[in-house]
Order: C-alpha cells, then sequence, then structure tokens
C-alpha cells in the first residue's frame, strides 16, 4: 500500500552501537506528532499492521517512522539481549528526536517490537505507546508473563491483540487502552485497516 499522496519519503541510515539501523519517515504536510514504529523478531516494517497504522496516522497529521534495527539488517531472526536491543533502539530515537524536536513523540512496534517500545518509552521521552499483538508470554507457557512491561512502560500504553493469539492477550488493567479484535492472530492480518484505525484514533489525543 502507498504512503499518502501528502506525505514526502525520507530514508535514513542511523549507526549504533550495535550495527546500523534504517529508517523510512513518511512526513506529515503539516505533522502534529511524530510516531515512531517497528517490527516484530521475524518480520519486516512492511507487514500489514505496521502500513495500515502508517496509513492511517498519517490520515491524522503524524509524521510515520519505520525502524528495521540492527539484527534485522544483520539477517538475525532473533533480536538478541534486551540490552543491547533497547541501547539500539536509543541512538535511533535519539537521531529522530533531534531532526524533529518539536513534535511530540509516539513510538511502537509489533510483537518484539511492541516490548521495546514499552521498556524504552521513558528514557527515549515518548508521550505514549502503540502495542501492536503483545507478546504476553510464549505460546503455552503463561507463566512466563511480560505483563510487567506493560505495567513498567511509565506512559500511557494502548495494546491492540487479536483474541486468537496464540502469544496470551494482556488484561485491560495492564495499559491505557486494551482493543481485542475478534478473529485476528498474531499477525493481525484479517483487517489491518482496522487496526490503523483504532491507533489513529487513540494517538490524536497526544498530538
Amino acid at each position: 500500500m502507498p504512503p499518502s499522496s501528502l506525505s514526502t519519503v525520507l530514508p535514513m541510515k542511523v549507526e549504533t552501537p550495535r550495527g546500523p539501523a534504517t529508517v523510512e519517515v513518511d512526513e506529515a504536510e503539516r505533522p502534529r506528532m511524530l510516531l515512531v514504529l517497528t517490527h516484530g523478531s521475524a518480520g519486516g516494517v512492511d507487514a500489514p499492521d505496521l502500513l495500515a497504522v502508517r496509513d492511517a496516522a498519517l490520515g491524522v497529521g503524524a509524521s510515520v517512522a519505520r525502524v528495521t534495527q540492527p539484527f534485522r539488517l544483520a539477517g538475525a531472526r532473533a533480536p538478541g539481549s534486551a540490552v543491547r536491543q533497547d541501547e539500539a533502539w536509543g541512538v535511533v530515537l535519539g537521531e529522530l528526536r533531534a531532526r524533529w524536536p518539536e513534535l511530540p513523540l509516539v513510538q511502537g512496534g509489533r510483537s518484539n517490537g511492541a516490548r521495546v517500545a514499552c521498556r524504552t518509552a521513558r528514557a527515549v521521552g515518548a508521550v505514549a505507546v502503540v502495542a501492536l499483538a503483545f507478546p504476553l508470554h510464549p505460546p503455552g507457557r503463561p507463566e512466563r508473563s511480560r505483563a510487567d512491561e506493560l505495567r513498567d512502560a511509565g506512559v500511557d500504553v494502548l495494546v491492540v491483540n487479536g483474541d486468537r493469539d496464540p502469544f496470551g492477550v494482556p488484561e485491560a488493567a495492564d495499559a491505557a487502552r486494551l482493543v481485542v479484535l475478534p478473529g485476528e492472530g498474531h499477525d493481525l492480518k484479517k483487517d489491518p485497516a482496522r487496526v490503523g484505525e483504532v491507533v489513529a484514533e487513540w494517538i490524536v489525543r497526544y498530538a
């Protein structure tokens, strides 16, 4: 799906201590905020839900940056340690904040990317987090809950999960808002436009 005709696409490369990251920025004509999104462990920034969120966010005046993290550019399917991943993320977000210092920052991602966004929200100065397909626990291992990452984000978190997600669905009390989409699995690809609508409706309050 192509970006909005009211946006300008700006490719960027950011060097981090963990290798280079790339950023694709769809810049709104009159931006009200900056929304930064990233992928899951095995996917990319062209996942259907991320593209739908990009398009819907552009429609409400957000410039949207989609970040491909260093581990994916290196060909790894696993992100490695959270400390190293978060370190690289902080560098990328520092570059973006320096380029658009006047815009409120909302960050997010899908699956593992949602975890990164929650863990680093306060450190990078985000005002809110969008968590798509937050992986509450490994499949079949509900005792290994990651709900504390949502609770400890320090900012409002929107969680959008499918009711058929094998990674589980967080509790409503663990986020500022929880939206559970019927019939959706972990990939949120049955109706990605609905995912975009939910996110766009929510982020405008932080502009």
